[in-house]
């Protein structure tokens, strides 16, 4: 298919995230991490911990080299956005934003961490937290504020110092079988929070993409409401969640990223991984508002062509013509959502 190459991978992803018509061309493309960049590429990102001991002059190369990384996974990929997840500190996070533009100019949207909610507490901590919320509600309601606060603050920070573009907020709410808070206490001690966090990041100038894994079906209603830019990850493993009916019931809300199961990536066959991500496409694609991915991340571990088979349907099934109708790469018209 002959379809237009004059926008950049971030207004692709703009006008997915904005829900705006369609743009020409591909569907827009993104991981929230990449962990196959030694089997694609044949180097490794520099990780977090590897910073904390170098100095002042070895830690400027392992900027250097993490943005050059980044950005040619990006090319290699056709990824719209950029999340920045090597770094140790805010500033070294501010540094490596410089150094992807400098490399990239404004072609990605460069996104951080930003969640400040409370997310399923770790297994080691879990039914000391669970009680808090019971015993202690005033000192948990007291402690999401404070973390919002503190988050806005440094969102505040990093807009000033280095424009970064959005942040990916990843606290994790749900298991396959639904919620660790009933859809009652996320309305208490979770809803109002993150409806602050999003609304103060926008008014600062972000993009924000709220990822969950598991079934948020539950609490779906309670997510859109706190307005976030993307929903990220469409979590089709888990029980009830199904790529069609999440777009009926609120794609014209808010953006919809990922849907590709990424266990079946793992260990389905080519033709199931391929049936699978036809469907992600014909059912995510329609009226726009979709960022195509997976429902975690390319994770380590995942055989690199299984990953790349799923590009392939892309290349094969995720394009729009100049009017916003999804289309295959010979022209013809995917199946209606």
């Amino acid at each position: 298919m002959n379809a237009s190459c004059s926008f950049t991978p971030k207004e692709r992803a703009l006008a997915a995230l904005t829900l705006s018509s369609p743009l020409p061309g591909k569907v827009p493309c993104f991981e929230l991490e990449f962990q196959l960049a030694p089997e694609l590429l044949g180097k490794d990102f520099h990780d977090p911990a590897s910073f904390l001991s170098a100095d002042p002059v070895t830690r400027e190369r392992f900027i250097r080299e993490n943005a050059e990384l980044y950005v040619a996974v990006a090319e290699r990929l056709d990824y719209c956005m950029i999340l920045i997840v090597h770094a140790p500190d805010d500033a070294t996070l501010s540094e490596t934003v410089k150094a992807i533009r400098k490399l990239a100019d404004d072609r990605y949207l460069l996104l951080a961490h930003g969640d400040a909610t409370f997310a399923i507490p770790s297994g080691s901590d879990m039914e000391e937290v669970a009680a808090a919320f019971f015993e202690k509600p005033q000192e948990m309601h007291q402690l999401a504020r404070d973390r919002v606060i503190w988050a806005l603050e440094r969102g505040h920070r990093l807009k000033e110092s280095c424009g970064l573009d959005g942040l990916a907020l990843c606290s994790d709410y749900c298991f396959n079988t639904g919620p660790f808070l009933s859809p009652k206490m996320f309305r208490e001690f979770i809803t109002p929070y993150l409806k602050d966090l999003v609304a103060g990041y926008k008014e600062q100038g972000f993009i924000v993409i709220k990822h969950t894994d598991g079934n948020i079906m539950p609490i779906l209603d309670q997510l859109v409401e706190c307005r976030p830019h993307g929903l990220h990850a469409l979590d089709c493993q888990a029980r009830e969640m199904d790529i069609a009916t999440i777009k009926n019931r609120v794609g014209h809300q808010v953006c919809l990223l990922g849907g590709v199961q990424c266990s079946l990536l793992q260990t389905g066959t080519e033709e199931e991984i391929i049936a699978h991500c036809r469907y992600v496409l014909e059912k995510g694609m329609p009226g726009g508002g979709f960022i195509y991915g997976t429902t975690n991340v390319a994770f380590r571990g995942l055989p690199l062509e299984r990953y790349l088979l799923m590009l392939w349907a892309r290349d094969q099934w995720g394009y729009y013509r100049e009017d916003g109708t999804p289309v295959a790469k010979d022209g013809t018209p995917l199946s209606p959502t």
